[in-house]
C-alpha cells in the first residue's frame, strides 16, 4: 500500500455513504453514461468499496457470527441470530444500489472513452463486491442487473455461474490494465494505489486465487484442480505488504476508519470485542494482541464481552479494536498480501501435505507482524513460531484458517473460510434463537417486495451453493 494522504477525502466519504447521488444518479439513463469524468468517479467508488462493503454494516454481521464481536444489549439480537428479511435492505442497497451500479457506470464509461486503466480499475473492484454479494446472498442479480428503468426485475444469476463471470471479468480487467496505448489514465484520484496498474493487476490475480480456493468442495470441482488454478494465479498476485489494497482515512467527523465507527466507544458504538477473540490472541501469548485489541477503558486488561450473554453490561469494561486497525485515521484494509500467502499454504497443503505448506503459512504469520510493525526477530515473536509456526496433519487446517483470520482481521473471508472449512472453530452461542450457526444472508424484504425470486425463500441456516457439505 502506497502512504499517500489526499485533501479532499472527507468530500469523497460523504459522497460514498450518500450513494454518490450528486455526481451518479442510478435513475440515469444508462446509454449516455459520460457526463462525469472518470477522475470525480472513481474516488466515491473506492469510498463505498471500504467503508460500505469492506467496513460496513455486512462486516458487523458477519463478525458477530464469526464470534469476533459482541453487542452490549439485551437479547435476543443478531448476535444470537434473531434477523428477519428486513434486516438485510441495508445491505442490499450498499452493495446495488450505491456500490456495483457506480462501479458499473464506471467500467461503461471508461470503455466508452477508451480509459481502459479505469475499465480495469473498475472490474475489479466490482469483482470484490459482487464475489462478496454472492457469497452472502448465493444467487443474485448480475447479467440483468444495472439497466436502470429498462428492467426493474433482473432475473436471479445462479452462484455457479457467477464464478464463471468472477474469473472472466478478472481476465478481462488484466487485460484493460495492461492497456496502455490510449486514453486517461488515474493518478491522485485513486485512493488505494495512485494509478499504479502493476499494483491493481497483483490484486486481480490475489481475487482470482481467492474465487479458485472458494471451490475446493463446490459440486462439480475438485480441491486440486483449484489449488493448481490458485498456485498458478498467486504467481502474479501481492508479493509484499506494500501490496495490500488499503483505503486513508484521516480521521476527522467525516473521513473515520469504520472499525473505529463501527466498534468503538468513543464513537458511541455499542459493540465491543467478543471473549472468543480476545482470550484466543491472549491465551496464545500472541505479540500482535496489542495492535489487535485495546485494553478496556475501565480496566486496563484486554476483555472482551461474551456472545449471547444477557443484559447491558458496563460499555468501558470491555476491549475495542486495537491502534493498528480500530483508530479513527487507520486505514481500512480491503484485501492483503497476507491472504495470498495463507492462500498458497492452503493450495500446498491440498496438493502436498503439511511441511510443504508450512513456509507459505509461516511467512504468512511474519508478514502480518512485519505489518503491524513488530520485530520478527524479537524474543516474543521467535517464541510464537515456534509455538505456532509449523502444521501437521493434527493441526493444519486448524491452525491455518486461524492465522488467516488473525491476518485479514475481521474481513468478509473469514465467514467464508468458516463455512467451506470448519475452521475457526465455533460453537453455537448462549441463547441463540435457532440450533445452529448462520450460512448465508437473508434476502431483503425491499428486494421480496419488489422483485419476487424463488431463491428468496432461502433460511440463514440453508447453504450457498459453494458451501457443500
Amino acid at each position: 500500500m502506497r502512504t499517500i494522504k489526499f485533501p479532499i477525502i472527507g468530500f469523497l466519504l460523504i459522497l460514498a455513504s450518500t450513494g454518490c447521488k450528486k455526481y451518479l444518479d442510478i435513475n440515469t439513463s444508462n446509454s449516455s453514461p459520460t457526463t462525469v469524468p472518470e477522475s470525480l468517479m472513481l474516488g466515491p467508488v473506492e469510498a463505498s468499496v471500504s467503508s460500505l462493503i469492506a467496513g460496513g454494516g455486512t462486516s458487523m454481521y458477519i463478525n458477530a457470527w464469526t464470534q469476533n464481536v459482541s453487542q452490549n444489549q439485551e437479547t435476543p439480537n443478531y448476535d444470537v441470530y434473531q434477523v428477519n428479511s428486513g434486516n438485510f435492505s441495508g445491505f442490499w442497497t450498499d452493495f446495488y444500489a450505491t456500490t456495483m451500479i457506480n462501479t458499473y457506470l464506471l467500467k461503461q464509461q471508461a470503455l466508452a472513452d477508451k480509459n481502459y486503466e479505469y475499465a480495469g480499475i473498475a472490474q475489479v473492484l466490482m469483482a470484490y463486491t459482487l464475489g462478496n454479494a454472492t457469497d452472502l446472498w448465493g444467487d443474485i442479480p448480475y447479467s440483468q442487473a444495472f439497466q436502470g428503468n429498462a428492467n426493474l426485475t433482473p432475473k436471479y444469476d445462479s452462484q455457479d455461474t457467477i464464478y464463471l463471470d468472477l474469473q472472466s471479468m478478472l481476465d478481462s480487467a488484466i487485460q484493460n490494465l495492461q492497456n496502455t496505448t490510449t486514453g486517461l489514465v488515474p493518478g491522485t484520484d485513486d485512493y488505494f494505489y495512485a494509478g499504479a496498474s502493476a499494483q491493481w493487476i497483483k490484486a486481480a490475480y490475489s481475487l482470482k486465487a481467492r474465487f479458485y480456493m472458494h471451490l475446493t468442495k463446490a459440486p462439480g470441482y475438485t480441491a486440486s484442480a483449484q489449488a493448481a488454478l490458485a498456485l498458478t494465479a498467486l504467481q502474479n498476485a501481492m508479493q509484499s505488504n506494500s501490496d495490500d489494497m488499503a483505503f486513508p482515512y484521516s480521521g476527522s467527523s467525516s473521513a473515520q476508519n469504520p472499525l473505529y465507527q463501527n466498534y468503538s466507544t468513543a464513537s458511541t458504538s455499542t459493540v465491543v470485542l467478543s471473549a472468543n477473540f480476545v482470550d484466543s490472541l491472549v491465551n496464545r501469548n500472541d505479540p500482535r494482541l496489542a495492535l489487535m485489541v485495546a485494553p478496556a477503558p475501565n480496566t486496563g486488561l484486554d476483555s472482551g464481552r461474551q456472545m449471547g450473554a444477557s443484559g447491558v453490561l458496563t460499555l468501558l469494561d470491555f476491549s475495542n479494536p486495537g491502534p493498528f486497525y480500530g483508530s479513527a485515521n487507520s486505514s481500512g484494509y480491503v484485501l492483503n498480501y497476507t491472504e495470498a500467502l495463507f492462500l498458497k499454504a492452503e493450495a500446498l497443503l491440498i496438493q502436498s501435505g503439511p511441511a510443504a505448506a508450512t513456509p507459505a503459512y509461516r511467512l504468512g504469520i511474519t508478514a502480518h507482524m512485519q505489518k503491524l510493525g513488530l520485530d520478527t526477530t524479537s524474543a516474543a515473536c521467535q517464541a510464537y513460531l515456534a509455538q505456532r509456526g509449523t502444521l501437521t496433519a493434527a493441526n493444519a487446517y486448524e491452525w491455518l484458517m486461524e492465522e488467516k483470520a488473525n491476518a485479514n482481521y475481521f474481513s468478509m473471508e473469514d465467514y467464508v473460510d468458516y463455512r467451506r472449512t470448519g475452521y475457526p472453530t465455533l460453537t453455537i452461542v448462549p441463547n441463540a434463537v435457532i440450533s445452529s450457526i448462520p450460512r448465508r444472508f437473508l434476502y431483503p424484504l425491499t428486494e421480496i417486495t419488489s422483485n419476487p425470486q424463488p431463491q428468496q425463500t432461502a433460511a440463514i441456516t440453508d447453504r450457498v451453493w459453494w458451501d457443500a457439505q
